[in-house]
């Protein structure tokens, strides 16, 4: 063997000797995970829920550092500027990695400048009526709409927002003219729903649960491909006649790009073998939430397959952020 090859085996074991060690002693110090939203929301409470199990099985302290702003925007934006070493990392979410790209100009690249560890959550929306609107399925409102064009009126919890997106896609898919009232949030939507202010919405399932449960409003379908766990007797938009229809939005860990491989690989070992517990699966389901775990080659493959898919409805609807 030439002194050249020999070189370059050494070089090849030294570095492979210093990945294994790197990820043996990951984490030595506090790890900061960046919230991009305000504290209380979804993204907030599940970044805690993961952040205090990891802090109990690695040993280091995991601290969430709420940086909300621009829509989630500023947080994200820190978390691609910080060191690639895995001691900062950001909860991110659809909305800012996937959507904001085609929504206006912003500071970072989701491919670029991340690295995918895991998907945490999904938080599907929900296609609901209030009891006044004479439709009982999927089929009913979509004939009723066709019957009455341009006077229905749906809301969504803001332009550009995940709900805004799946009411877009299922108007499209079923050919429909349908007026968008946009509200500053879920909370407003819901409330107005409820009182019969407005006779559709689209919206996540957490907050509209109770409302549901009660008879104030009635949900027609799930956005999310597999019927999820806090309506179960409630079919997917798919399933009730729209083929293909998936709007399922995520929360995801991810690290700056460059994170050492072997860190990123301990870090979805940790984060997917507690997700995949009964104890995170109900934690969740508190959340308005289910359980995401995925592989870091899966989770890079979905940001890939949304910003092409939603990039496209997007623009084929005309959709400006605010």
């Amino acid at each position: 063997m030439r002194w050249g090859e020999l070189a370059t085996l050494l070089a090849c074991a030294g570095g492979f000797a210093a990945g294994a060690s790197e990820a043996q002693t990951y984490p030595a110090k506090t790890v900061r995970l960046v919230a991009p939203y305000p504290p209380g929301g979804p993204n907030d409470l599940i970044a805690r829920i993961v952040a205090q199990r990891m802090t109990q099985t690695l040993g280091q302290q995991w601290i969430v550092d709420n940086r909300p702003g621009r829509g989630g925007n500023i947080g994200t934006e820190i978390v691609a500027r910080s060191p690639a070493d895995g001691y900062t990392l950001v909860h991110g979410g659809m909305g800012t990695l996937t959507l904001a790209p085609f929504l206006g100009k912003i500071p970072y690249d989701a491919l670029r400048d991340f690295a995918p560890i895991t998907v945490t959550a999904r938080v599907p929306n929900a296609l609901v009526v209030h009891p006044s609107l004479p439709v009982k399925t999927l089929k009913d409102l979509i004939a009723l709409a066709r019957a009455r064009p341009g006077t229905l009126d749906y809301a969504t919890s803001g332009v550009g927002s995940t709900p805004h997106l799946a009411a877009a896609l299922f108007v499209s898919l079923a050919k429909l003219n349908m007026m968008h009232i946009p509200y500053k949030g879920s909370a407003p939507a819901a409330v107005d729903l409820v009182a019969g202010q407005v006779p559709i919405a689209f919206l996540p399932v957490s907050p509209l649960l109770p409302h549901i449960e009660a008879g104030k409003i009635r949900a027609l379908g799930v956005s999310s491909l597999q019927r999820s766990d806090m309506l179960r007797s409630v079919p997917t938009i798919a399933e009730s006649g729209l083929a293909g229809f998936e709007m399922n939005p995520w929360f995801g860990m991810l690290a700056p790009a460059g994170t050492p491989a072997t860190v990123i690989a301990r870090l979805n070992a940790e984060i997917v073998k507690f997700l995949n517990t009964p104890e995170a699966a109900k934690q969740l389901a508190a959340q308005g939430a289910d359980v995401g775990a995925n592989s870091a080659e899966e989770f890079l493959a979905l940001i890939k397959s949304d910003l092409a898919k939603w990039g496209k409805v997007i623009q084929d609807n005309g959709i400006r952020g605010e």
